[in-house]
């Protein structure tokens, strides 16, 4: 049986607030990298503009309000053999102060620099280096 390659296009927001930068930890039972940390963001929908999706995956996932400033890069990478990633990554300001949660996520937390080199995974990690995330003068 062949099956049909596919690309899954999604946004993700590197959201700040107050210099601190927002990321979640993955549910448990989560079918890619469950209990892994990562930044706030999903799927684009069919039709959907990239900053719309952005702003509703947001909404949905951790029931903030963003801004989008500007898109920062873009990367991808295989989950398997037959599906490919593509990832654009975006910087984003929240002034809301309440994180709440969807079943999609367990846990979250607001860091610094230097705590997001401790909690994301390394590929994630290089993808900030090799794009100067961490230069961002917004994130302290």
């Amino acid at each position: 049986m062949l099956y049909e390659n596919k690309i899954v296009v999604a946004v993700k927001g590197i959201i700040i607030r107050k210099g601190k930068v927002l990321i979640v930890k993955r549910a448990n039972d989560d079918e890619i990298e469950p209990g892994t940390w990562e930044c706030v963001g999903g799927k684009i929908e069919f039709g959907e503009a990239l900053e719309t999706a952005l702003i509703r995956e947001v909404k949905e996932e951790v029931g903030l309000n963003i801004t989008v400033d500007k898109i920062l890069y873009a990367t991808t990478f295989k989950t398997n053999p037959t599906r490919q990633v593509v990832i654009l990554t975006y910087l984003c300001e929240s002034n809301d102060g309440e994180v709440v949660l969807s079943p999609e996520h367990m846990d979250y937390q607001w860091v610094t620099k230097e705590q997001l080199k401790q909690f994301l995974p390394p590929n994630i990690i290089m993808d900030f280096e090799k794009n100067n995330v961490f230069e961002l003068e917004e994130i302290i």
